[in-house]
């Protein structure tokens, strides 16, 4: 949900015609005033006030309801695909006349001596994914041979395959997803019906856990559509039957299944801090990540925070507060001394130096711990999987916990800019599209939950205020109607009226707005509230991307210069079609390589990596043994 859309779709427009652009005083203060009238105090969380505080003249119910309201998006409990047990009965060969047995059995690898040792299936248990199932008995139905087996043992490409699994870790993948027991040499004492029947199941169980291997490396290992409403991802068909004979005729099997991977420079990039990891020694100094202390109050952790700021004092800081972290470096109380400090170290690191410790300020102080940036490099790498596996250039990528978009073509960022996304309780979307539009002076269609949960209460109260703040309303047939003549108190979550504000400089979306359609009606676009981009954490919308920069952005995606901007925006309401391929990433990593492959780690503003740890935990359970 979000004050440019949510589901629901943005409103149509009525006036097709160019309008010249109202241009009052801009203000935060006076944007407010002009929507809801004088009196409103300015509210630095979003775009409305709250309902009014008075009691609602009662009215009589019509079924609207008072307390109705529009819900965004929900986040639900991961369901895994249960294993099932493969059914080999459409391979097992019809009965035959029984041969003599030979004095000394050598298999071969021929359809002949893959259809005796079929029989060794009758009663294997081999569970696996439904689709992986399926295709198994697909396959094999089709092309009754070995691929991993040769003579009397695993083959070289068996082998090949084998540690290509074994190295699921370097990926942030679950080497234990595809164990497969691998025959040993012979035994003396093994009849040759015995080593035929290992073979064979053998050959089932390293199939399918190579078929597994292939969708977690190039689709992830859970499905993001069934985690939240707030996921929305094409899906990445593989064709498992296609896998395996590509395998059973090819000896660069590294080279093939490695190639299901996403083959981008990000990825790679976070595969080398993986290994990084992995291979270091944990923080010496670890600072709890949600500390937030103010002046005056008490924590154990601020004496390690003050140790952290000495050992790295340069020689101007050292000058104005080596003595005061000297005398108070021990002290648990946050000594009013010490503001000044810290007010240093976070203007240092790029924050506004409030004197507030925070998470952030802990961040660029302690750094995240080793067991917390492996955390997010694993899930930034199953992210990577639900995204293409070229990125494409140019594109636009968004990554919300950076509250960053940046324009990237030919390896290198354009363009960066800050951005505002969705509060917690009106998330931005995690998805991509392609970029189809810029709109100059754009109106803005009301999305019905803004009606419903922020201007009812009032239109209950003040039916004629929409008609005062610069907003039209049209009925269901598109015809403009007076806001003072509707009943909004007959209504609750059906509302059969558009609601849109007209161009202008108080307009919510400011001068422009870029469009890439999707069902979320999340957009970038331009703001009048401007002291939004100076803060540190900006998640503060009703959900779509707000640009500190927006006029770059639109030039970067038409291709075309900052100039060319300013005097389209000179001419009133118009609009122009992106003519290049530009997809947009409205993406959510808090692990990030900038594009030196040097990674960043952020804060976790909507608590996804959780969502995603639990959900991977339950495809875990689900595919361990035990289970």
């Amino acid at each position: 949900m979000n004050i440019f859309g949510n589901r629901a779709a943005v409103m149509p427009l009525a006036v097709a015609a160019t309008l010249a652009i109202v241009v009052p005083q801009a203000s935060a203060q006076g944007l407010f005033d002009m929507l809801f009238g004088g009196g409103v105090r300015h509210n630095p969380q979003g775009e409305f006030p709250p309902p009014p505080k008075y009691k609602p003249k009662p009215k009589p119910d019509t079924g609207g309801g008072g307390g109705t309201r529009i819900s965004g998006p929900s986040y639900y409990t991961y369901k895994a695909d249960r294993l099932v047990r493969v059914d080999f009965a459409a391979l097992m060969p019809k009965p035959q006349p029984a041969a003599p047995q030979d004095a000394a059995f050598v298999p071969s690898v021929t359809g002949n001596a893959f259809a005796e040792a079929i029989a060794g299936l009758s009663d294997y248990e081999l569970y696996a994914e439904p689709d992986i199932a399926k295709a198994l008995i697909a396959y094999y139905s089709a092309n009754p041979d070995f691929i991993w087996v040769s003579g009397t043992a695993p083959n070289s490409r068996a082998q090949d395959a084998v540690r290509v699994l074994g190295e699921a870790a370097s990926y942030g993948l679950t080497p234990a997803d595809y164990t497969v027991d691998v025959p040993a040499a012979a035994a003396a004492s093994a009849t040759p019906d015995e080593r035929l029947k290992e073979l064979v199941r053998f050959e089932m169980a390293l199939s399918a856990r190579v078929l597994r291997y292939a969708h977690d490396a190039q689709s992830g290992r859970v499905d993001p559509n069934r985690m939240t409403g707030y996921y929305d991802f094409p899906p990445k068909p593989l064709d498992m039957e296609g896998v395996l004979k590509t395998l059973a005729h090819t000896r660069e099997v590294r080279t093939y299944l490695e190639s299901r991977h996403p083959q981008n420079p990000e990825y790679q990039a976070l595969r080398v801090e993986l290994e990084a990891l992995q291979a270091s020694e944990e923080n010496e100094i670890v600072v709890d990540p949600k500390l937030l202390l103010k002046p005056g109050e008490t924590s154990p952790e601020l004496p390690k925070l003050l140790t952290l700021i000495a050992r790295n004092l340069d020689d101007e800081m050292g000058g104005d507060y080596g003595e005061v972290l000297a005398r108070l470096g021990k002290s648990e109380i946050y000594d009013p001394e010490l503001v000044p400090v810290i007010k240093a170290v976070q203007k240092r690191a790029g924050m506004k130096g409030d004197g507030v410790i925070g998470p952030r300020t802990v961040a660029s102080l302690a750094g995240t711990s080793k067991a917390d940036k492996i955390g997010k490099v694993e899930v930034a790498l199953e992210e990577l999987r639900w995204l293409p596996s070229d990125l494409g250039s140019p594109r636009v990528f968004i990554n919300q916990p950076a509250f960053t978009a940046s324009y990237i073509d030919n390896g290198e960022v354009k363009l960066k800019t800050r951005v505002v996304i969705g509060r917690t309780t009106n998330q931005t979307a995690f998805f991509y599209k392609e970029i189809k539009q810029v709109d100059f002076h754009p109106y803005w269609g009301v999305p019905q939950s803004i009606i419903v949960n922020e201007m009812l209460p009032r239109l209950r109260n003040d039916p004629g205020y929409l008609d005062r703040a610069g907003y039209e309303v049209t009925d269901s047939r598109g015809r403009r109607v007076p806001s003072s003549a509707v009943n909004w108190g007959g209504y609750g979550a059906n509302i059969p009226y558009s609601v849109r504000q007209l161009p202008s400089e108080a307009n919510a979306l400011g001068e422009l707005k870029i469009l890439f359609p999707n069902k979320h009606a999340i957009y970038m676009h331009d703001t009048p509230q401007k002291s939004f981009f100076e803060r540190d954490m900006r998640a503060l919308s009703h959900g779509c991307v707000r640009l500190q920069d927006p006029r770059g952005m639109a030039a970067a995606v038409l291709g075309t210069s900052v100039d060319y901007v300013v005097e389209k925006l000179k001419h009133g309401h118009s609009t122009e079609n992106v003519t290049r391929t530009i997809p947009v990433y409205v993406a959510y990593f808090t692990a990030w390589p900038d594009m030196s492959g040097n990674v960043e780690y952020f804060g976790d503003v909507y608590d996804r990596d959780t969502r995603l740890m639990q959900a991977l935990d339950a495809t875990e359970a689900v595919r361990s043994p035990a289970s």
